[in-house]
């Protein structure tokens, strides 16, 4: 063991010495670029298998009672894997990605890159109503992370390794290597410098044309917009972004709602239980339910919402208008409670594809209902749906540069780009409005850890508390009189001296200023006593303060300098210049390129 830590450590002196790090990022980014295109193959391609397996060589057709009991099965194995196999119940979501780079120096655990597909393969594959995008984005940045770790990298290149991953994921999954490097900058919030924008383009590239060359043309996702974008139908683009703008509200609070209820339940599976019986029995009710929804989406695409409404409508003819609105809102209504509690029961993955299903069928609902009601514009229900996901998935991801980019490349031209910029941007702004956080951000905005979103609680963050505490201040007796103070005045360079018991228990600070004149008169030295002397700072910092707490303290004093404390016992000083000096130079190694 000990020869080949030692192999591998004169590999990374040679490569230190040989290879400059700048180019072999760049050499990485395409490795793991090309590691998550094969995730995301690997995942689509099994899902696809899997799910024809079951509904064609079983002979399980969708509107047998089987469809209530599939979801079980797939939440089950998923739970097995999760428990036993990598032993862990902790959310796969991509705000653990978020939460890795905010707090744990963009470290992801290792078993992440496989266990997220594994855990996804079965929960879709048996029809878990959750997206495959989340369990290839984290694989893919788990896969960067781990890369990262075993390279020895800092911070700074981990988190674009990490980032690597995870736009090789989005690019290799949809085919759209620029709506990956934008998903990397706008939801990962990673700096946008050439030091970073290069190996992201690389490994976006590279994960595009590992699905490109070898997957299967059938489980590739792409359109093409046949008709023009009509000017004429301008404000009911407008329409539609306000109205994705209030189902993205509706997806975020109905996902965050799920969630609570499912974690209120400590039991894993009395929580798998309930979560089968409730999504089992939603898509027994509604099977475009099943699965991630894509299959849905290609029908409203590909046949331009025709055949789907006539579906939906089912045998209520007479009532077709009234019964195709009602049946498609509720799906748009069920489909985030579906998604919500698939994951919320034990289930491994994402919101990308359940937000891209809303958008899909309210573009379909929109264009029925507009062209039922007034015969003078004919809305084409194929780019109102387009426009809807693109809407739709910003809102939910709060990222509306990610959707627009997303559908222009989805549909291989940009003949919708002005309609997608318009809806999307209008989304945006009504999501923004009722609900400042999406689904993603929403729990570490929660918990005050959400620090990727903010440059300086990020800088802040990597700045260790311990290693700025300075204890050369001179520590006088709160017992003791002004003897024992003018001795430390002699000794000290500061003008602060704290006053301590003789536990070591804080009892304030004396300043010089305060003893100036009394300090040369010897007459007062065993009369003063250092007690009536003290006074205590308007702040102290504990020694369990994060950082951020540290500095609204500082801002709201005065003070240069302020004790800082293990529960009540005294350790030592804490200086704003000094932590200012410190918050420099992190901030330097972070933007360096």
């Amino acid at each position: 063991m000990s020869h080949r830590l030692t192999e591998w450590d004169g590999f990374l002196h040679w490569r230190a010495k040989q290879i400059s790090m700048p180019s072999f990022m760049l050499v990485m980014s395409m490795a793991i670029g090309f590691a998550a295109g094969l995730a995301a193959l690997i995942l689509r391609t099994g899902v696809f298998k899997m799910r024809d397996w079951i509904t064609t060589d079983l002979g399980i057709a969708s509107h047998t009672f089987w469809i209530f009991i599939l979801p079980s099965i797939g939440l089950f194995i998923t739970m097995l894997i999760r428990k036993f196999l990598v032993n862990d119940m902790g959310k796969f979501g991509l705000s653990g990605i978020l939460f890795a780079i905010s707090k744990r120096n963009s470290i992801l655990d290792k078993h992440r890159s496989f266990s997220a597909i594994i855990g996804a393969w079965f929960t879709a594959g048996f029809g878990g109503s959750a997206g495959l995008e989340a369990p290839i984005i984290i694989s893919g940045s788990s896969i960067g992370s781990t890369l990262g770790q075993i390279l020895g990298t800092d911070y700074k290149n981990t988190t674009l390794l990490l980032a690597c991953g995870a736009t090789g994921a989005v690019s290799a999954i949809f085919n759209t290597p620029i709506a990956g490097v934008v998903f990397a900058l706008e939801v990962l919030l990673i700096d946008l410098s050439r030091f970073t924008l290069i190996p992201l383009l690389l490994a976006s590239v590279t994960g595009t044309i590992t699905t490109q060359l070898l997957a299967e043309s059938e489980i590739m996702f792409k359109f093409e917009v046949t008709e023009p974008f009509n000017a004429a139908a301008l404000p009911f683009y407008v329409l539609l972004g306000i109205l994705a703008g209030l189902v993205s509200v509706y997806f975020t609070r109905s996902y965050i709602w799920v969630e609570s209820r499912f974690d209120g339940i400590t039991n894993h599976w009395k929580r798998m239980a309930l979560g089968s019986v409730l999504l089992g029995l939603l898509i027994f009710l509604f099977p475009s339910l099943y699965g991630e929804g894509f299959n849905t989406v290609k029908e409203i695409l590909e046949h331009n919402g025709q055949a789907y409404t006539q579906m939906s409508a089912g045998s209520f003819s007479q009532w077709q208008p009234g019964v195709v609105i009602f049946v498609l809102l509720l799906l748009i209504l069920s489909k985030p409670l579906a998604t919500s509690i698939t994951i919320g029961a034990g289930g491994i993955g994402g919101i990308f594809a359940p937000a891209l299903f809303c958008g899909a069928v309210l573009g379909l609902l929109f264009t029925y209902t507009a062209n039922m009601l007034q015969p003078f514009i004919h809305l084409i229900t194929i780019n109102f749906s387009l426009v809807g996901m693109s809407a739709v998935l910003a809102g939910v991801l709060h990222a509306p540069l990610t959707g627009i980019f997303l559908i222009a490349e989805i549909t291989q031209g940009y003949e919708l780009f002005a309609p997608l910029m318009l809806a999307t941007t209008i989304s945006y702004i009504t999501v923004k409005y009722f609900q400042p956080h999406g689904i993603i951000t929403f729990q570490l905005a929660k918990k005050g850890e959400l620090i990727t979103h903010n440059k300086d609680k990020a800088v802040l963050n990597f700045m260790n508390l311990q290693e700025l505490i300075e204890t050369d201040f001179e520590s006088v007796p709160a017992d003791g009189f002004l003897r024992d103070l003018v001795k430390a005045v002699s000794k000290s360079k500061r003008n602060i001296f704290p006053v301590v018991d003789y536990n070591g228990v804080f009892r304030g600070v004396v300043l010089l200023d305060d003893i100036r004149s009394i300090m040369f008169d010897p007459t007062l030295y065993e009369k003063v006593k250092i007690r009536n002397l003290i006074i205590f700072p308007e702040e102290v910092v504990y020694i369990d303060d994060n950082m951020d707490t540290v500095m609204n303290k500082f801002n709201r004093t005065t003070s240069w300098n302020l004790p800082i404390l293990d529960g009540s016992r005294y350790l030592g000083f804490l200086s704003k210049s000094k932590i200012l000096s410190e918050y420099r130079k992190r901030l330097v190694d972070m933007s360096t390129e």
